[in-house]
């Protein structure tokens, strides 16, 4: 008995511009109906197989997608909750230590290995950047779970401590202070310096900085902090959404920061306490880096300058300035700070003469903007208790003998 032939499934016919077409119908994954044409029923059956083989895939990667997908899916929805300068920071560790190892895997298949060899990298890294990348591993998988996309989350374990601890920061001493100020008097960057070491601002919150939000006339004059400002792709942004709730806060400031912004504002010709020269808008990253440079040139610290020679050959040359000689290259840089100043040390310097004023934990909380007491805290305690002599008459008063215990 001979093998019964195959049967050739029944379709409609086309005709379109005098050629025949075989055509049938579909679902997709959206189940929506779609038409598929070919010239013969065994080419139209082949395309049909490999639409269905397409659409059972799309389906099963709707329910179970991969690493990537969720990924980008799970940053679409932050776009509307979170600052876009937090958004491009996501993204970019996202995309570097979560979609790079493991974005073509399943989210379904995804372990608490593949996570902690994933994240290994990062470990390597500086602390802040360890951290956030192991919030961002927790974060990703426990939304997907919530979602019923996975039943656990593989991240659930991981260990938060890890990277490289941050360099302590330390507070401007008030020589430094003075050497500081008469170094770049005059200069650009001299409001700047004194608004971090007299208000305490971030540097986002000073160069967002516009006239309506400093009152310099009244009978407390304040700034207000309400803005904040970044750049995307050097280019200048400025935004109300601050880093925390606590960002936002009006700041008495005292007479010498009084005094400086009214000199600068006689001569400001935009709503920007710091403006671009070609706009009067707010400065982009690289005419900050140029304001910053004013101060970083006038220290010691050695630098390496790299110059081409005719032959392409580079030629690298490392200059060690000495204190209170003047630039080679410009007789109207002294070289006077035998230390180096990075802006957040303004801030820092403004808190701890805070807590060397005796200024009560709540209060230097309000005035730094720290969300959490508890970062206030940890300033207060390094700087308070750090100096023996400030605090040897408190011990030398708890241990002091009891009057019943002093014999006649």
């Amino acid at each position: 008995m001979g093998r019964p032939k195959k049967q050739t499934p029944q379709y409609s016919i086309d005709v379109i511009n005098g050629y025949t077409y075989y055509r049938t119908r579909i679902v997709d994954a959206d189940g929506k109906r779609v038409s598929l044409r070919a010239k013969s029923p065994e080419e139209l059956e082949a395309k049909k197989a490999e639409a269905l083989r397409q659409i059972a895939e799309a389906t099963f990667r709707l329910e179970n997608p991969t690493v990537a997908d969720y990924c980008e899916k799970w940053l679409t929805m932050k776009t509307a909750n979170i600052r876009a300068t937090t958004l491009a920071d996501y993204r970019s560790k996202v995309k570097q230590h979560i979609i790079k190892p493991l974005g073509d895997k399943l989210m379904a298949d995804v372990t608490p290995d593949d996570i902690n060899l994933a994240i290994l990298p990062a470990s390597k890294l500086s602390q802040s950047v360890y951290q956030s990348v192991q919030m961002l591993y927790k974060l990703i998988f426990e939304a997907a779970v919530k979602s019923r996309i996975i039943q656990d989350n593989p991240a659930a374990d991981l260990n938060p401590k890890g990277g490289k601890p941050p360099k302590e920061t330390t507070a401007l001493t008030d020589e430094q202070v003075k050497i500081l100020l008469d170094a770049i008097r005059g200069l650009p960057p001299y409001p700047f310096v004194m608004i971090g070491l007299y208000a305490g601002l971030r540097r986002e919150e000073t160069l967002a900085l516009k006239w309506d939000s400093i009152d310099l006339d009244g009978k407390t004059p304040t700034i207000k902090v309400c803005r904040a400002w970044h750049t995307e792709h050097n280019r200048p942004v400025i935004s109300d959404q601050l880093k925390t709730k606590a960002a936002r806060r009006n700041i008495p400031i005292p007479p010498q920061l009084v005094e400086c912004l009214k000199e600068v504002k006689l001569k400001s010709t935009s709503e920007y306490v710091f403006a671009s020269s070609i706009d009067g808008g707010p400065l982009s990253y690289t005419q900050f880096a140029r304001l910053w440079k004013y101060v970083t040139v006038r220290s010691t610290k050695p630098r390496t300058y790299t110059r081409y020679l005719e032959n392409g050959e580079k030629l690298k040359r490392t200059v060690t300035p000495v204190l209170g000689q003047r630039a080679t290259h410009n007789n109207t840089v002294i070289y006077s700070m035998d230390f180096q100043v990075k802006t957040h040390q303004l801030r820092r310097t403004y808190i701890t003469n805070l807590i060397y004023a005796n200024v009560d934990p709540k209060t230097v909380q309000y005035l730094a903007g720290h969300e959490n007491i508890k970062e206030t805290l940890d300033i207060y305690a390094k700087v308070k208790y750090n100096r023996p002599e400030d605090i040897a008459a408190t011990i030398n008063s708890a241990f002091a003998p009891k009057r019943q215990d002093v014999s006649p």
